[in-house]
């Protein structure tokens, strides 16, 4: 008879795997999987563009973080990153034409691997995981 393993381990284990697959994925390209998940926040923001304050709060990382996945994306000229012109504390980050594109080619990539984790159930099945999954999300704020 098996055992149960815990949720949270089994939450764990699903997590390393897809960040070990998607960073071996993305180093093809010369991307982590942190770039890519502020490449995808920008993309999907208003006009592309982000207060650093929100990217820190959205991708849930530290402020020096942040800064240097800004810093490396602006090098490989995907993201701008430039002073609020009303407020001059503010900094804001813009995702480039270069940066979408990068976000259009990873997509199918990022849609291929959710394919192939859910590959083992129905589809009343997913939409069941994808509740209970955003249920358990939304327990930790």
């Amino acid at each position: 008879m098996d055992v149960l393993e815990p949720c949270g381990m089994l939450i764990k284990k699903i997590h390393d795997t897809l960040e070990k697959n998607a960073n071996n994925e993305l180093r093809a390209n010369g991307m982590t999987l942190a770039q890519m998940q502020m490449l995808v926040t920008l993309n999907n923001a208003e006009n592309g563009t982000c207060f650093l304050k929100e990217l820190e709060t959205e991708l849930q990382i530290a402020q020096s973080t942040t800064v240097g996945i800004v810093k490396r994306l602006e090098l490989k000229g995907l993201v701008e990153g430039y002073t609020d012109p009303n407020d001059k504390r503010m900094k804001l980050v813009k995702i480039t034409l270069a940066g979408k594109t990068v976000c259009h080619e990873t997509k199918d990539d990022m849609d291929a691997t959710e394919q192939r984790l859910l590959q083992g159930l129905t589809k009343l099945e997913r939409e069941q995981l994808r509740v209970l999954l955003q249920k358990v999300h939304k327990g930790f704020k």
